[in-house]
């Protein structure tokens, strides 16, 4: 019978302890067969190299190279033959995949989850995240923001704390390195952030990398059917609607005003939603959240904003540049007046970006919406504003919650401003689909 060999998928930020892992895994691995693939960034693959000289494996034997490039882009089709031509020629028990400290884990996951040749043969046991802490803590919580490093000449390097929730937000395990750099209470706010970051990831303290090996290996932890699901902004947009629904509302987080038909949150009913859940309430199939939870013990928190009146773009914009340096993460779908495109902010500390991902199905001709909402007939109508709807979740430390859903409050248009025409010529948002805009950017 023909069995898949299982993957664990490695990644972190240049640095933080990779190789040092790999290594680690290597020799203490035990009984275990491993295969490993080594990804550098440049034109001699320094990373597979070390991995020879730590292990009893060589470069042409169990370790498969690729150089200059990234396995989750360009070298997409290298990491195919490559990982295929591992288990033709050689039998091991599992595949360590340690991609680049510039890649994101999602597409390579999805090259091993997807039909293809590779599919075939392996099967994603777990993602795996390296951080180095002390630069984890100063990304997000620190006064000197690292930058995310790359060519010169290339204009879509993001910054480093783009990487750290990309690598993060998909983890299943993610292990806090280079703990003896921090004081105790870094550590528990490291973690405390991890939890709200991802809130289902197992996080493991490590110095240079040790850890058991039964701890990141064979764990069946990875569900390539909710890799897209995992984030914590995702969990608290998901627990506002599980909350509505359950209550018999319109899924709406606010009064329906009678003078002129627009919503605004309701506050004062509000239930100060958060991304976390008491204890003992089931969530996503596990009886009991059994993590500490951040928000009563080191001050990490999440709210959601929701609104279905448009926010102004240059006072939104303003908003957004001036978001406070305790809200580490904030994601999700705006509203801008003016603009028939649907807006995805995306803010990981320093960086704030906004991108269109299509047009509001409300700005359509009437024959396209009509189509597209027979196709999902799940969709959320409202009668004047078709599916046109602001939700945003903050996830932060020490922010004051009231503060910044007054001001947000202030950015939505007022009367007059709704449908103005002079909005169009202040909006500072993309407006075709697939447009990228830099909102807000790291300080020099």
């Amino acid at each position: 019978m023909h069995t898949t060999i299982p993957v664990t998928v490695l990644s972190g930020s240049l640095g933080a302890g990779k190789t040092t892992l790999l290594n680690h895994l290597l020799r203490t691995a035990g009984d275990r067969d491993l295969a490993v693939l080594v990804n550098d960034m440049g034109d001699v693959n320094v990373d597979a190299d070390l991995v020879a000289e730590g292990s009893d494996l060589d470069v042409e034997g169990g370790v498969a190279e690729l150089s200059n490039g990234c396995i989750c882009c360009e070298l997409q089709a290298d990491l195919e033959t490559a990982v295929v031509r591992l288990a033709r020629e050689r039998e091991f028990d599992h595949l360590i995949v340690e991609s680049s400290g510039i890649s994101e884990p999602a597409p390579v996951a999805r090259l091993f989850t997807t039909a293809s040749r590779v599919a075939a043969r392996y099967e994603i046991d777990a993602l795996v995240t390296v951080l180095d802490t002390r630069l984890f803590l100063d990304a997000f919580a620190g006064q000197d923001v690292p930058e995310r490093h790359g060519e010169a000449d290339d204009e879509d390097v993001r910054p480093l704390s783009d990487l750290l929730i990309e690598q993060l937000e998909v983890a299943n395990v993610v292990l806090l390195n280079k703990t003896d750099c921090c004081e105790p209470d870094e550590l528990e706010e490291a973690e405390a952030l991890v939890e709200a970051l991802q809130p289902d990831a197992t996080t493991i303290r490590t110095e240079f990398s040790a850890v058991d090996p039964d701890r990141l290996l064979g764990l069946e932890r990875f569900d390539p059917d909710r890799m897209g699901e995992l984030a914590g902004w995702q969990r608290a947009l998901a627990e506002v609607d599980d909350h509505h629904e359950g209550e018999g509302h319109d899924g709406h987080e606010r009064e329906d005003h009678e003078d002129d038909g627009h919503e605004r949150e309701d506050h004062e009913d509000d239930e100060h939603e958060h991304g976390g859940h008491e204890h003992g309430h089931e969530h996503d199939g596990h009886d009991e959240h059994h993590h500490r939870h951040p928000d009563e013990v080191y001050g990490v928190d999440s709210f959601v904003f929701r609104a279905r009146r448009p926010f102004h773009p240059g006072r939104f914009a303003t908003f957004l540049r001036d978001l406070p340096a305790g809200i580490v993460r904030s994601k999700g779908t705006v509203w801008i007046a003016g603009n028939d495109g649907k807006v995805d902010v995306s803010q990981a500390g320093p960086s704030i970006r906004a991108t269109v991902r299509g047009p509001w199905i409300a700005s359509l001709p009437a024959v396209d919406q009509d189509l597209y909402r027979s196709n999902r007939p799940g969709l959320e109508w409202h009668d004047d504003h078709g599916d046109r709807l602001t939700e945003l979740v903050f996830i932060g430390t020490e922010y004051d919650e009231s503060r910044l859903r007054g001001q947000l409050e202030s950015c939505l248009v007022d009367d007059e401003e709704w449908g103005a025409a002079s909005l169009e010529d202040s909006n500072q948002f993309p407006v075709e689909q697939g447009e990228e805009a830099v909102v807000r950017e790291p300080a020099d």
